[in-house]
């Protein structure tokens, strides 16, 4: 299960401080939500199926004088959305309330035994166990008590767990995310950074094993029976970074922020001479690069669209082979691994469950691991050899954009640094090409008008077909894949040269069918594409090189400031963002949530 985890023990009314926090987690679900404060020696508890504001507005007129409490909005995996799944879940004397982010893979075998212990179930969720557990194993001592629950348990797990008559909140942590916002005299647990930022910028990463407890004056944290400090981060990040800024929607407004996440991720990396330095985040591994014969890239979703990007440029500036992967293929096939093998794992949030296994597995085969994340302190971070960080800031839509440009730039930098170290090659020319692009991202963000009235002609159409080749091949893939997530229309995107092979079946009269034509070693190609949906009837929208003439031929075409075929990727994939967000909206979609989708898949 993808879910939003917040818990507040301070001086504060703890209940608009729980759904404040929660509202920042949203993304991370929303088909439930529910709060579980300490009144007294008793728990309060509120839940129902529907939104945060929901239930909200449930409670607005409610003053419940508690200064400490647990917050849920829940995606649901284990039983449908409704009011007894909403979490949080309570054991039988409703003395201790639970909410859970992840799996419990063991649920049913532990819902069986506490069953004929004559434990009562309301739920049809896996998370309901863990209360029962606890009430089972409670003898005085909340913690010694979470700590037996979870060993119990198999699975994945954030747990933040209240206890009647007892003024803190206990947490315990393996493969799900968690954190610790240390603030005066107050302290919270979220399951992201975005959350506590208008409270603290001093966050603790929990990680696997960590069990403990955050009262109003301090926190405690254990590995096993050991009492551990771990390092507090100040978060870089400010307030107004997580919210939307004045913006409809949080997409257009990380849209518009590419220029300045693509400058970020190269701050520091690509000197102003165009020469790229990533000796010191690469250092883990230094010892190992002159090895280096294959690499394989592993994603889901946009970040494997921008792993197409990264294997083309990689094997085209390197010159060694590189294979991407579906993490979720991946980690089940039988993959030879040779010596010289490295792993790249992408994702914005560092917790994308499929993603972390396959880290896992090739880890455990000795292969040297390079994580290109956006979460600080994330799983795929701590976990892997090396991190490169996208540094494109919180990410709020569940439809990525930003995250995918600043993905893709790490490529170029990785690919770039890898070809100077292992073949001498001088990279400033394209170094300095490089340094160029975040300008000629924002030259493209001003054209955002030209893509609005495209919507206005194309919003009432059912079917979109997207196609390129080469690098544009993965740029329509995530334009198609765009547009999918958040209008719900259908948008197949394919192989150019495949089309013949099958999808010009599917072409009809009128049809839109989004040419990304970027590529000056494959133009021609690409036009004799474009002429075999023509004569079938297509419409054509191009996306094209400022000056190419085919725009005069097309119904209608979006121009991108000119560059080397290589970095075309980051520019050319931001009206098709501009289009799914502009269609959407004038279908009326809910655009930062859409349908059935959440934000961090950390579940297989």
């Amino acid at each position: 299960m993808s879910c939003g985890i917040v818990a507040y023990v301070g001086p504060r009314k703890a209940l608009p401080v729980i759904f404040d926090t929660l509202k920042r987690l949203e993304y991370r679900g929303y088909d439930s939500a529910g709060v579980a404060l300490l009144v007294g020696k008793e728990i309060f508890l509120a839940k129902q199926k529907g939104k945060i504001k929901d239930l909200e507005e449930r409670l607005k007129d409610e003053d419940i004088p508690s200064k400490m409490g647990i917050g849920h909005t829940r995606w649901a995996t284990h039983g449908r959305p409704s009011d007894f799944n909403a979490h949080p879940h309570l054991d039988c004397s409703g003395k201790i309330a639970v909410v859970h982010n992840g799996i419990i893979e063991n649920y049913n075998e532990l819902r069986e035994e506490l069953k004929a212990k004559g434990h009562n179930f309301r739920s049809e969720t896996d998370t309901e166990v863990i209360p029962h557990l606890l009430e089972e194993y409670y003898q005085g001592d909340p913690l010694q008590a979470l700590q037996k629950a979870v060993s119990r348990l198999q699975g994945s797990y954030a747990v933040a767990a209240i206890f009647a008559g007892v003024d803190k909140v206990f947490f315990a942590r393996k493969d799900s995310p968690l954190i610790i916002g240390v603030g005066e005299g107050e302290n919270f647990l979220a399951s992201d950074i975005p959350a506590v930022l208008p409270y603290t910028k001093k966050v603790i990463v929990l990680e696997d094993g960590d069990t403990g407890f955050i009262s109003e004056s301090e926190y405690v944290i254990f590995q096993g029976d050991k009492r551990i400090e771990r390092k507090i981060m100040e978060v870089p990040w400010d307030q107004q970074a997580a919210e939307r800024g004045g913006f409809e929607h949080f997409m257009i407004k990380e849209i518009l922020e590419q220029d300045q996440s693509i400058r970020d991720t190269l701050r520091q990396r690509l000197h102003e001479d165009g020469d790229i330095d990533l000796s010191e985040e690469l250092a883990p591994l230094a010892d190992k690069l002159p090895n280096l014969r294959r690499l394989f890239i592993v994603a889901c979703g946009t970040a494997y669209y921008a792993g197409m990007a990264g294997k083309y440029f990689i094997e085209s500036i390197l010159g060694i082979p590189v294979e991407i992967d579906i993490a979720s293929e991946f980690r089940y096939r039988a993959v030879p691994i040779m010596e010289g093998d490295w792993l790249i794992l992408v994702s914005q949030s560092g917790e994308t469950a499929d993603t972390l296994a396959a880290l896992r597995d090739m880890k455990q085969k000795g292969v040297p691991t390079i994580g290109i994340v956006n979460a600080v302190g994330s799983s795929i971070a701590r976990e892997s050899d090396v991190t490169l960080y996208t540094r494109a800031g919180p990410e709020i839509c569940v439809a990525s954009t930003k995250a995918y440009t600043a993905q893709v730039t790490v490529f170029y930098l990785l690919g770039l640094y890898l070809a100077k170290v292992l073949k001498g090659m001088d990279v400033r020319p394209y170094g300095q090409e490089l340094l160029t692009i975040p300008h000629k991202v924002s030259q493209v963000l001003a054209k955002r008008e030209e893509v609005e009235k495209m919507a206005e002609e194309l919003y009432k159409e059912r079917d979109f077909f997207f196609i390129g080749r080469g690098m544009d091949w993965g740029v329509a893939l995530e334009g198609a894949l765009k547009l999918k997530e958040i209008s719900y229309l259908r948008a197949e995107a394919f192989a150019a040269g495949e089309l013949k092979h099958g999808p010009l079946a599917l072409i009809y009269d009128g049809v839109p069918v989004v040419a990304v034509v970027t590529q000056e070693a494959l133009r021609d190609k690409m036009i004799s594409n474009i002429e075999e949906v023509w004569a079938r009837g297509a419409r054509v929208i191009g996306v094209l090189r400022e000056g190419d003439p085919l725009q005069e031929s097309l119904a209608m075409s979006f121009t991108i400031p000119n560059t080397i075929d290589y970095f075309t990727s980051p520019l050319a994939v931001i009206p098709l963002q501009m289009l799914a967000y502009y269609i959407s909206r004038k279908l009326g979609r809910e655009i930062d949530q859409p349908r059935n989708l959440a934000k961090s898949v950390t579940v297989e």
